[in-house]
């Protein structure tokens, strides 16, 4: 990244697209610590990471003492771009080659790098979009020039743009199910391009009092098929997560699991605090799963837990064959089992989590910067070790 200096930003894209291609970067965070611990860029190399709180950097009159090497390229952030403008002058003038990172954390927050997946019969694209600060997956089905978004977050700027660069109307939007770790962006599409939000009735009231959610849905059951030009998508409701979650299946060959099923775990079923019941649900849709799905069908989820999920390609997904040997969700044979598992793999999730919900069934209003500061960090919507 040699014309790092040239310029004093650098747009998230392009910092996303040069730390995953294993370019040598440096990535000064100045933000107070315990901002940091919420949420962060970390595809930065070991031991190119340094959280130095700027009015510290501010102070240094070299770079002995900052760890920072005067000969790698630095990328400076703070929360959206402002005080990093300042920072990176500094650094510069004491030797550095450094940018500002445009937009700062805010704008890695949003950010949804499109990666093209191997698309079924009758589908001419199936785009993936990685969220890298949240963890998190949406996607793009096009066929005879329509698109279908699926689990788009509030700013789905990527996949309408992704949408067009195809030249393909977008005719409708999904949620795989009322989502908890991140504002969903599918009410907001749908009411600008004028085109149905499909999701599940059960999934539309508040989880954790029951209130009526005030969402306009095109509502969708268990084997329901939405029609994208000449393709057909067919949800299958599996309940545990949610009241309402659901797959969306290409062709038999592709299933959109949302959050039901991970590559490497399973959707948590505690948030809403029903563990027991939402358990027992869980346990039916995974034995329906495993009865009626091929094993050669293409997973692919809603979030994932880290690099270790992921393909050579940098894309997440794997056929239901290989989970069924190395997803410890699924090895179990009895309920009773499986119940035990599941228990010993709860732990606590954010408070923020409830606001989120409550957001996403249109019981409460937020700004986008309200948003944006509520979903800070990486999801934890799947069960996991303790």
């Amino acid at each position: 990244m040699s014309h790092l200096s040239a310029v004093a930003e650098i747009s998230v894209h392009d910092l996303a697209r040069a730390l995953e291609a294993g370019d040598d970067i440096q990535v000064v965070d100045v933000r107070a610590p315990e901002r940091v611990q919420q949420g962060r860029i970390d595809l930065a190399p070991a031991g190119r990471f340094y959280n130095i709180r700027g009015s510290e950097l501010s102070t240094f009159t070299s770079l002995a003492g900052t760890g920072i090497d005067p000969r790698v390229p630095v990328a400076v952030v703070c929360g959206r771009g402002n005080d990093s403008k300042v920072l990176a002058r500094h650094l510069n003038g004491l030797g550095a080659d450094a940018r500002s990172v445009c937009g700062g954390l805010a704008a890695w927050g949003c950010l949804a790098l499109p990666r093209e997946l191997p698309a079924p019969p009758t589908v001419d694209a199936l785009v993936q979009f990685d969220r890298l600060a949240k963890g998190a997956l949406g996607y793009l089905v096009v066929s005879d020039g329509e698109a279908l978004v699926i689990d788009p977050p509030l700013d789905f700027t990527a996949f309408v743009d992704e949408a067009a660069r195809r030249g393909a109307r977008i005719v409708g939007v999904a949620d795989t199910h009322v989502h908890a770790d991140y504002v969903s962006g599918a009410s907001r599409l749908s009411r600008e391009h004028g085109v149905p939000y499909y999701l599940h009735p059960a999934d539309g009231d508040y989880p954790y009092d029951g209130r009526p959610g005030r969402l306009t849905i095109t509502p969708i059951a268990d084997q329901h098929v939405i029609r994208v030009g000449r393709t057909t998508i067919r949800a299958h409701h599996n309940p545990g997560h949610t009241l309402g979650s659901v797959s969306y299946l290409l062709n038999g060959e592709a299933a959109l699991t949302g959050d039901f099923l991970f590559v490497g775990s399973i959707g948590r079923p505690d948030l809403a605090g029903k563990t027991d019941e939402w358990t027992t649900l869980l346990w039916a849709s995974v034995e329906r799963a495993r009865r009626q799905w091929p094993a050669s069908l293409a997973i692919y989820p809603a979030h994932y837990g880290g690099d270790g999920e992921r393909n050579d390609d940098r894309s997440v997904g794997a056929p239901l064959s290989q989970l069924l040997g190395a997803n410890p969700a699924l090895r179990h044979t009895t309920a009773g089992s499986f119940a035990a598992w599941v228990a010993s793999h709860v732990r606590t999730f954010p408070e923020a989590y409830r606001t989120i919900k409550a957001v996403n069934v249109g019981l409460v209003d937020l700004t986008d910067e309200e948003a944006q500061e509520l979903e800070i960090g990486r999801n934890q919507c799947a069960l996991g070790g303790r």
